[in-house]
C-alpha cells in the first residue's frame, strides 16, 4: 500500500473482517465489517490502525482513471462531492456480497494476460462496480435535490480540478470567471450540494498533491513548492501547517516512518 500512497493512487478497500481506523483530513473514521472505504488521495490518511483479525480486499487505481469514470448525471456531482468528505460507506448484506463479488471477479479477471483487450475489459468492469457504488450511495443518503445548471456547474468545476487546474490557480475568481458565473454563485452551489464552499474544494485537490509529493521520497520540498506556484517557500509551509496539521518537513518525517 505504501507504493500507492506515494504514487497518489484511489484506493478502495473492503473490510470483510475485523476493524480498520484513520485519520482523514483530520477527522478519525472507524471502518468495520461490510464497510467501504474509498480514499481519493491515500496520502491523506495517516495514523491506520487495524484490528489483529482485520482483513479486507483491496483495490488502487490512478485518480486520473477514476474521474473518467464518474457519472454525468446531476447525482454525479453530487455524489463525488459527498465521497470525498467522507471516505466510509456503510453497505448492507446485500451490497457488501455484490461488492465482494466484484472485487474479487476483477482480481480474478487481472491475471488473464494473455486477454487481447485486458486493459478494456477490466476498465469497463471497474466502470461497472462504480456505478453500483454511486447506486448504493444515492439509495442510502438522502442527498439535497441539484438543478441540471448547477449539476452541470458542479461537473466542469471538478473536471477542472482533475485535471490539475488547482497547481496553477487556487483563486475561486480564476475558476468562476472560467465557467462564466460569479464566486459567490459557484461558492454558493457546492455549498447547496456538499455544505462546502468551493474554496474547500480547492483546497482539497491542493493538499492531496502536496500530501502525495511529500510522502514519495527524493523530490525536495523547495520544488515542490515552486512547481505548485506558491510565492515563497515560507507561505507554503504556512499553507501546509494551516491545511494538513504540520510543517512540510513533518509531515515528510511522519510518512517516512510508516
Amino acid at each position: 500500500m505504501q507504493a500507492d500512497i506515494e504514487a497518489g493512487h484511489v484506493i478502495h478497500i473492503l473490510c470483510t473482517q475485523g476493524g480498520l481506523s484513520f485519520l482523514h483530513q483530520g477527522t478519525l473514521y472507524n471502518a468495520v465489517a461490510t464497510d467501504y472505504v474509498i480514499l481519493p488521495n491515500a496520502a491523506l490518511a495517516s495514523e491506520l490502525v487495524a484490528s489483529k483479525d482485520f482483513e479486507a480486499i483491496l483495490m488502487a487505481f490512478p485518480l486520473k482513471l477514476s474521474s473518467s469514470l464518474a457519472i454525468r448525471s446531476g447525482y454525479g456531482a453530487v455524489g463525488m462531492l459527498s465521497l470525498l468528505l467522507n471516505p466510509v460507506m456503510k453497505l448492507t448484506r446485500a451490497e457488501y456480497a455484490r461488492c465482494r463479488e466484484d472485487l474479487l471477479r476483477m482480481r480474478q479477471r487481472v491475471a488473464e494476460t494473455t486477454h487481447i483487450f485486458l486493459d478494456e475489459m477490466l476498465e469497463h468492469l471497474l466502470a461497472a462496480h462504480v456505478l453500483d457504488l454511486y447506486n448504493m450511495h444515492a439509495q442510502s443518503r438522502p442527498l439535497p435535490q441539484t438543478p441540471k445548471r448547477s449539476a452541470a456547474l458542479l461537473m466542469k468545476f471538478l473536471d477542472d480540478l482533475s485535471s490539475g487546474s488547482y497547481r496553477a490557480h487556487r483563486s475561486l475568481d480564476w475558476y468562476a470567471r472560467r465557467l462564466f458565473v460569479t464566486p459567490h454563485y459557484l461558492s454558493e452551489v457546492c455549498r447547496r450540494a456538499s455544505g462546502r464552499s468551493a474554496g474547500y474544494f480547492i483546497d482539497l485537490f491542493t493538499t492531496q498533491e502536496i500530501a502525495r509529493r511529500l510522502s514519495a521520497k527524493g523530490e525536495p520540498i523547495q520544488r515542490i513548492a515552486e512547481s505548485l506556484g506558491f510565492s515563497s517557500f515560507s507561505y507554503f509551509s504556512r499553507y501546509v501547517k494551516k491545511e494538513l496539521g504540520m510543517s512540510p518537513s513533518d509531515f515528510r518525517a511522519s510518512r517516512n516512518r510508516t
